[in-house]
């Protein structure tokens, strides 16, 4: 795969490059990766996310499965008392208030049994790695077990449950996306933006 040479390559860290075969695009967002996916015409294209990038125009670029587009991973942090659960889901939604999430996330307080209640922040699953950094970053921390990725979300999402409070969480999108025709058009080029 023949990429561009990139000037100020630092802004595309987190970025995509789709590999469609007789050329490569740089600069999707994921939302963009995502539609290109559901389309049969892009359904079988390469994807990569860049890691990292240096001044030289240099990237590092980690292979990513089409099959992440479709799923939705997360983060479970259970405690086995409502008080101690209302604490973490406070601090992590305050958490996202002072600095914004890498990508829009849902976070749920839920009470599973009377000894049991969990907050679970579920995402995107193509942007795991970045929640992890995220909450690193953040410092947050919890006392009791928690569990992550995308079965731990489609067991959540099977198990009965109370839902006693929920939230939206959204990230401070730097780049307006392309969809539809625009997007389309944007496959042609070896610069999205």
């Amino acid at each position: 795969m023949k990429l561009p040479t990139i000037q100020n390559a630092k802004r595309y860290t987190g970025l995509y490059v789709v590999d469609f075969g007789d050329h490569s695009a740089v600069g999707f967002t994921s939302p963009e990766v995502a539609e290109l996916l559901e389309s049969e015409l892009f359904a079988d294209v390469k994807v990569y996310k860049i890691h990292n990038a240096y001044p030289d125009g240099r990237m590092e670029l980690k292979g990513m499965r089409n099959e992440t587009f479709q799923l939705e991973a997360g983060m479970l942090f259970y405690a086995a008392d409502e008080q101690t659960a209302r604490d973490d889901f406070k601090r992590l939604t305050n958490i996202a208030v002072a600095s914004a999430p890498p990508a829009r996330a849902k976070v749920h307080l839920a009470k599973l049994s009377e000894s049991e209640f969990v907050t679970a922040m579920i995402y995107p699953a193509e942007h795991d790695d970045d929640f992890s950094r995220w909450l690193l970053d953040n410092h947050y921390r919890t006392a009791g077990q928690a569990e992550g990725g995308a079965g731990a979300v489609e067991q959540y999402y099977t198990t009965q449950k109370e839902i006693l409070d929920q939230q939206q969480l959204w990230a401070a999108d730097s780049f307006d996306q392309l969809t539809g025709a625009e997007l389309i058009a944007a496959t042609r080029k070896t610069v999205v933006r």
